[in-house]
């Protein structure tokens, strides 16, 4: 008998993003329930063997289900959550034709202090979590100075402390060229590798290390210097590759075993194979395309490499201002021909892959972190075919209901 200090019943689906666990490649449990102590879950299965294999410890919750289809807390693997400044009369000039500028951006966050920055984030993760995003990688990169990044860094920092979703910061201080350093952006790599990340290693604030690898922005001999220098400070790569140019980001990613190459839209198959090989994730983020304009990522393509397959958000104010990551699937299914499962596991399992979190989120599993989003719908396929909706009713993170609609 297991015990538990936390029972979810009644529930229409359990899918657990473990095969071993249920049906198909999702693993569902048909009229399951989940327990779950000290924050992690600890038995899934059928209903109808809940009383004999749980116990449900004094001052433990039985949590009604009430019909609900369960799945694991979402994970949005590529963000840029943390910023100042709006940009959406820059969108409607764009919808005129005009180009993408993320500069203004810059000006407005370097400006902010981080109690701003906190202020300003805030409401945007209680929209994430709404939508059942439970754990989040968060991106510097818009202050692009010393000081600046450290800022950024420290308000994300504090706004995992200061809300239910988790978030993992990426140090993005190579995410464009200052101003103040253009034609010179090989000495402002130096302040990158030799200034920004001491610091941020020093503090302890981050876990990633990214780089806009991109024609016109950081070369693949630029990128390599930065990501190699972030491993040394043990800061794990995951960093923008070949979005809009072929330029070897993919085959960058194999070489230095990153946990992620993330866009891809113009990425060689090839590249893609050898990040397979090397375990690499290929996370894709199809609402970058969407409120772009641009072709989306070829994933059929890489999927037939085995390549593991993420999707994600990009939340940022410039290409991509949306959080829902229920939306991301049905654009995954319904633009770039992904079955609803391989789109679930894009926003689950494979998503905490790209985040190197598998051991702890993306499955239902025993051991994991009982993170859990109930939604309404008959099925779980309803998350990406009956779109523009918010299907989550509420969520748990780490056993504990943090959202309730």
């Amino acid at each position: 008998m297991i015990t538990a200090d936390l029972i979810v019943a009644n529930l229409a689906e359990l899918v657990t993003c473990e095969p071993s666990l249920g049906e198909g490649p999702l693993g569902v449990i048909a009229n399951g329930a989940l327990a779950a102590a000290d924050g992690r879950v600890v038995w899934v299965g059928p209903q109808s063997r809940l009383a004999s294999g749980v116990t449900l410890t004094l001052g433990g919750r039985r949590l009604d289900g009430r019909g609900a289809v369960a799945v694991p807390g979402f994970v949005d693997s590529h963000t840029h959550l943390v910023f100042a400044g709006s940009r959406e009369r820059e969108y409607a000039m764009r919808a005129a034709g005009a180009s993408y500028q993320q500069i203004a951006t810059v000006a407005a966050t370097r400006a902010a202090s981080i109690d701003e920055l906190v202020n300003l984030a805030l409401p945007r993760l209680r929209a994430a979590l709404a939508h059942g995003t439970t754990t989040l990688e968060v991106k510097s990169g818009y202050c692009l100075d010393p000081a600046g990044e450290v800022k950024m860094l420290e308000a994300i920092r504090r706004l995992d402390e200061l809300q239910a979703v988790d978030l993992h910061a990426n140090f993005c201080g190579a995410h464009e060229v200052p101003p103040e350093y253009k034609g010179r952006t090989d000495a402002y790599v130096d302040v990158v590798v030799k200034e920004m990340l001491p610091a941020v290693a020093a503090a302890r604030l981050a876990r990633y290390v990214d780089v806009f690898c991109e024609e016109g922005v950081f070369s693949i001999e630029q990128s390599r210097r930065i990501l190699e220098a972030g491993a040394q400070h043990g800061l794990r790569a995951k960093f923008h590759a070949d979005e809009f140019v072929t330029l070897g980001g993919a085959e960058l990613a194999a070489e230095i075993g990153a946990l992620s190459a993330d866009h891809l839209l113009k990425a060689r198959p090839e590249g893609v194979a050898r990040m397979k090989e090397a375990g690499v994730t290929a996370a894709l983020l199809p609402g970058t395309a969407f409120f772009l304009g641009l072709p989306y990522a070829p994933a059929r393509t890489f999927l037939a490499t085995g390549v593991r397959l993420a999707l994600a958000s990009d939340f940022n104010p410039g290409s991509s201002m949306g959080l829902n990551l229920q939306l991301v699937m049905t654009m995954a299914v319904s633009q770039m021909k992904l079955s609803p499962e391989e789109a679930l596991l894009g926003v689950t399992l494979h998503a905490a892959h790209a985040m190197g979190l598998e051991a702890d989120v993306g499955s239902l599993a025993p051991g994991r972190l009982c993170d859990v989003a109930l939604t309404d719908g008959p099925n779980w396929r309803y998350l990406s075919y009956f779109y523009g909706v918010n299907h989550v009713r509420a969520v748990l993170k780490r056993g504990r209901l943090v959202h309730e609609r």
